[in-house]
């Protein structure tokens, strides 16, 4: 099936680029940031973290670790869940302040977002947003290196401690988007799996869908080679499609969700369950880290820059808020019915990976088998039934069609051609499954 799917295709890319940081996994690594750092001669580090975790044992670990080794740290923890490029501009100011030579990150996605693109601002300062492409920003490319940067993930979902690219709310248009370049990549990862023992569990369905869509949109996107080539090989953006090393990670990560999702989430005591899933979001980031996502990403965004009186409980945030995993999840079924006609076998693989009744199945049956079988998952776990779930009807199409067409990069990722019309009718179809 590989060889097939990345068959070669007229003025289409010939080879892909993988990158990946040095990744540590183990209950208890945080312990080792101290060491892991004064190799990478750090000796005044900038500690990111948010306010909910500054005075906890996670952080603390790493404080103690780093005094061990005699690295001195200042602690910046006024970052916000779903930061911005206010946020960073603010992040920057706070790393201008000091001697820095290096970063540690210490959070969920949020945290480890704000500190790769506080650090381009304040080595290349510039406002935030002038990074991001037209018509949103200038595209100005990141210029060079940037601090070393040791990031210490504490849910089970973003994988960004292995990805090269930042999503950040642009405050003026309250809606997010995505700059990337290889300099943002993190020179070292430290997993941790015993940071989720105590996380919520609809913050564990939460992430854990959002590594479930990471690496089912890894396996169905477009493949690499429908890409455009590029001249400059150092130009090759990593969001460059599905490739035979994206296929690796995203597999096992979709048989970790399909086999340990629900259980992590109903039961906090299943310390084998939030392990695995700690593992399979470290495994969906360096997925989707070199191929990128498509299109439930890029309709999550117009979930998110429209919702409207949601609270969502588990949560140290203002309403209204849908967590990144849910708003990603609740068109996922909808979208992957549309794409299954585009790549109907890795749609039918992906099912069987994560635990689908593919039994007798055929070519035709794939997108219908998938969707079910994420609905399911979504029921197991008590994630909001559809758009209406979390505040949507069907009067809303327009506006979130309006927002999420403006993600031109992950709807190119699609396995499908998409249009604007495709994606209306995407959203209609997910307004409620059950």
């Amino acid at each position: 099936m590989a060889c097939q799917y990345f068959a070669p295709c007229d003025h289409g890319a010939e080879s892909f680029t993988i990158d990946i940081p040095k990744v540590t996994f183990g209950r208890g690594v945080l312990t080792e940031v101290g060491e892991r750092a004064k190799a990478l001669s750090m000796t005044n580090v900038a500690l990111f973290t948010d306010v909910v975790l500054e005075d906890g044992p996670y952080v603390a670990s790493v404080k103690k670790s780093l005094k061990s080794a005699g690295i001195n740290f200042v602690v910046f923890s006024d970052i916000r869940i779903e930061p911005d490029d206010i946020c960073v501009d603010d992040a920057a100011t706070f790393l201008n302040s000091a001697s820095f030579d290096g970063m540690i990150s210490v959070g969920g996605g949020s945290v480890i977002d704000t500190a790769k693109a506080a650090m381009v601002c304040a080595k290349y300062p510039r406002p935030a947003r002038d990074y991001f492409a037209p018509p949103v920003g200038e595209g100005i490319p990141v210029p060079g290196p940037l601090y070393p940067h040791i990031a210490c993930p504490t849910t089970a979902g973003t994988g960004s401690e292995c990805t090269s690219i930042s999503v950040l709310r642009i405050r003026e248009l309250n809606t997010k988007f995505v700059f990337a370049s290889p300099y943002m990549l993190p020179d070292a990862a430290l997993v941790d799996p015993t940071c989720c023992d105590s996380l919520p569990s609809n913050v564990v369905a939460s992430t854990g869908f959002d590594l479930l869509s990471h690496a089912l949109e890894c396996y169905t996107a477009k493949a690499y080679t429908k890409w455009g080539a590029v001249e400059n090989p150092n130009a090759r953006p990593l969001t460059q499609g599905a490739n035979p090393w994206s296929d690796l990670a995203a597999v096992k990560a979709l048989e970790i969700a399909g086999e340990y999702l629900v259980r992590g989430v109903n039961d906090a005591s299943d310390q084998e369950a939030r392990d695995q899933l700690m593992w399979g979001a470290t495994l969906a980031g360096m997925a989707f880290g070199n191929s990128g996502t498509h299109l439930p990403h890029a309709l999550s965004y117009g979930v998110t820059h429209l919702m409207n009186d949601i609270t969502t409980d588990g949560y140290a945030v203002k309403t209204p808020f849908v967590p990144h995993g849910i708003s990603v999840i609740v068109t996922a079924p909808a979208t992957f019915r549309y794409t299954a006609e585009a790549a109907p076998e890795r749609h039918l693989e992906a099912a069987q990976y994560l635990n689908a009744d593919t039994k007798g199945a055929v070519d035709i049956d794939s997108g219908e088998i998938l969707a079910t079988r994420l609905i399911q998952l979504m029921r197991d776990t008590h994630i909001p039934n559809g758009l209406q779930g979390v505040g949507f009807n069907e009067n809303d199409i327009n506006r979130l069609s309006d927002s999420s067409i403006r993600q031109t990069r992950a709807i190119g990722n699609a396995p499908r051609e998409t249009n604007r019309i495709d994606i209306e009718n995407i959203y209609k179809n997910a307004l409620k499954y059950w």
